[in-house]
């Protein structure tokens, strides 16, 4: 595995569970440190990550994980991945840090070292106090955490989060994020983020990939996109009619793109290399005030929305 290596590399992957495909043909590339798929429900994503995971086998076409395909080498696959599941699947009657250990063997640890990640992943997560109690006393924000736990005792490269905010109230959505992000951010796990909530995808995911009926929507590199769109401008100004034509005809000089807004308002795209200051001093110049000042992009909503228009 090289720095190029795709996290991702989907070509032709279709899925049939059934006699009902589930998955149409998905081809894509995806290298980010985290992945969203995102899509309404009934989208697919839960089928892709199965199949990703070993769960389902290919029907046509074939994925590759960190460069392991999924139908020759799924073994290598799972020692490389955590999965949080989205629905709860404890073991009754065990405490946090025997449930945590007990995954931690499972993914091929040996007992005194899984016991020892089992106690550093709870506290990691913030359940270090509630470790030695039983699973079944947890609220859901704690189940939630605990899943998370499991998935990252053994250490791993990938890190699966199916839906990981189902259900948490504010405090504990804000905590799972913060975690999400921290988990990113160290460098060491590439993170795959399943949800249909835009906001939770927007906060922790460098690209998105987009899924509808079983098929890819669109792609998107927020990351790409937020550079990008710091150039794209919308203005609201106070100027005599004769000074606002006068202030565009110097915004033209500036080799920016003009567009037409309404009440007062243009939205331009800025040149390379022309700074926001350079608008001021023409406004100075031409005796026009900007009032209101503001950077435009399209959000992640405007294009899920989109794609899900087209």
């Amino acid at each position: 595995m090289t720095e190029s290596t795709p996290v991702i590399d989907l070509e032709g992957l279709e899925v049939t569970l059934g006699k009902r495909r589930i998955l149409h043909g998905l081809t894509a590339k995806l290298t980010g440190r985290s992945i969203g798929l995102l899509g309404p429900n009934g989208a697919g994503k839960t089928t892709l990550l199965h199949t990703l995971l070993g769960f389902y086998p290919p029907s046509a076409g074939t994925a590759r994980l960190l460069g392991h395909d999924i139908r020759s080498k799924g073994r290598d696959i799972r020692a490389l991945m955590g999965y949080m599941p989205e629905n709860d699947a404890f073991v009754a009657g065990l405490s946090g840090v025997r449930f945590v250990r007990l995954m931690a063997e499972l993914s091929g640890l040996p007992p005194e070292q899984a016991l020892e990640r089992a106690h550093e992943s709870l506290f990691y997560v913030g359940l270090g106090e509630a470790r030695y109690r039983p699973v079944d006393s947890y609220s859901l924000g704690m189940k939630q955490l605990a899943k998370l736990a499991q998935a990252l005792v053994h250490g791993p490269k990938v890190l699966f989060l199916d839906e990981p905010t189902n259900g948490l109230d504010p405090p504990a959505r804000a905590r799972m994020l913060h975690l999400i992000r921290d988990i990113r951010d160290a460098g060491q796990v590439r993170v795959i983020l399943s949800s249909h909530l835009l906001r939770d995808v927007e906060e922790c995911c460098e690209e998105v990939l987009v899924l509808k009926n079983g098929q890819i929507a669109t792609y998107c590199n927020l990351e790409a996109e937020r550079s990008a769109n710091r150039s794209f401008l919308e203005l609201e100004l106070r100027a005599e009619n004769g000074n606002e034509q006068s202030f565009r005809a110097a915004l033209d000089g500036l080799g920016c793109e003009v567009a037409e807004g309404s009440r007062r308002r243009i939205k331009l795209v800025m040149p390379p290399g022309v700074e926001v200051r350079a608008l001021y001093q023409a406004a100075v110049e031409h005796s026009v005030q900007i009032r209101h000042l503001d950077y435009r992009r399209d959000s992640l909503e405007d294009i899920f929305l989109k794609a899900m228009e087209g």
